[in-house]
């Protein structure tokens, strides 16, 4: 019986230092986490305030697409509503989301911030996360991230001893994810594709249809306007000579495909998209042969192709090619030929940014021809394809 009062005695000693302990220590608990990268301030900004991203640098979410689903926001499931939420059979995440309540755009000085709400199944409620962007280094190229984190456990006192451990369970993961943010942003594209001033437009991904294409490699060309324009040229006479031997018209404006765009040379193929013409194909003579091709009048969008056509080529440098429907990242530009490449770069960095993964070559549609895409109101269409 002693024995049995002695334990009775001690249990309620460690309970009463329990609570007094527990009573004593913090009902919330606050921790911060910094990281710096040199991309622009606009990239970093989109990539934080775009739910979609999350699963590819932040720790305390599941990786598993079929984990999450997104809803809410903006396009694209960004800015203030945007939510993604997730149903985890791994311990560590669990049932809950994260909602973005606070999204404010960086200005003309810089600066930024996103707050996100979160629910999961880690002890506490009232989670919140708030990134903070500034600009740092030598003439604020670059910016700094701060991610602070918040929790409450209110009088939940086991909640309170775990808050003792929350810059190991949840600071660690953070540090983590910022430093896996820097390295995800390193991949992207440094183009600002939203500053001031601007003449590119329209950034959005599209559902391009089928296509049939003429097409010549033109090769590597000596990076000179007037080199580059003599080749568009000439190869432009090789397929106007395979549409009118075919039967075809132009369904679009000429484009221009770039395989590799250096410091000296250009390496581009010239493609026409094209369709049957209404009516019979006018036959062609050994004297019409000898004579300048006509002119090929493109309507101002593409059409879609109702299916692969027959095409004779043979004794042409041109290739025939069906393009299935595909989706793209697309933008419309007005400037110097010369530009573009900077322009493929800003559309590859946001289509990046916003979780798509390009692929195949860039292109634009010349909307104004050939001679006016080498002058100030040049009229573009850009394209890159994504998975």
């Amino acid at each position: 019986m002693t024995r049995l009062l002695e334990f009775l005695i001690a249990l309620a000693l460690v309970l009463a230092l329990f609570l007094v302990v527990g009573l004593v220590l913090p009902s919330k608990r606050h921790l911060e986490e910094s990281s710096e990268t040199n991309r622009r301030m606009t990239i970093v900004f989109d990539t934080i305030n775009n739910v979609r991203r999350l699963k590819d640098w932040n720790l305390l979410i599941p990786t598993k697409p079929s984990e999450l689903t997104y809803s809410g926001g903006g396009e694209g499931h960004t800015g203030v509503g945007a939510r993604v939420d997730f149903n985890s059979a791994d311990d560590r995440w669990g049932k809950g989301h994260w909602e973005i309540t606070e999204s404010v755009a960086p200005g003309a000085t810089g600066g930024g911030k996103i707050a996100y709400n979160i629910e999961d199944a880690t002890p506490g409620g009232d989670k919140k996360t708030v990134f903070t962007l500034e600009p740092a280094g030598k003439n604020g190229r670059n910016v700094k991230v701060t991610q602070s984190y918040d929790v409450s456990y209110g009088w939940n006192l086991f909640g309170r001893f775990n808050g003792m451990y929350v810059s190991r369970h949840v600071g660690d993961s953070v540090k983590a994810s910022l430093s896996k943010l820097t390295n995800m942003l390193a991949t992207v594209p440094n183009f600002d594709y939203r500053i001031e001033g601007s003449k590119l437009t329209g950034l959005k991904v599209v559902e391009l249809p089928a296509e049939d294409l003429l097409l010549v490699k033109a090769g590597n060309i000596d990076r000179n306007n007037e080199v580059i324009k003599a080749s568009i040229k000439a190869n432009q006479e090789w397929i106007k000579r395979v549409m009118e031997s075919n039967g075809l018209e132009a369904a679009g404006p000429v484009r221009i495909i770039t395989t590799d765009f250096g410091t000296e040379k250009y390496a581009f193929d010239v493609a026409q998209p094209v369709r049957k013409r209404s009516g019979a194909a006018p036959k062609t003579t050994d004297a019409d042969k000898s004579k300048p091709a006509p002119p090929i009048t493109p309507p101002a969008t593409t059409t879609a192709s109702t299916g692969p056509l027959k095409v004779s080529v043979s004794g042409t440098p041109v290739e025939y090619v069906h393009l299935d429907a595909r989706r793209a990242a697309s933008a419309s530009y007005t400037g110097y030929m010369a530009e573009l490449d900077a322009v493929r770069n800003s559309l590859r960095a946001w289509a990046m940014t916003n979780g798509y993964e390009v692929a195949d070559r860039p292109y634009e549609s010349w909307k104004g021809g050939v001679d006016e895409s080498f002058t100030a109101t040049g009229a573009f269409d850009v394209f890159w394809a994504i998975k």
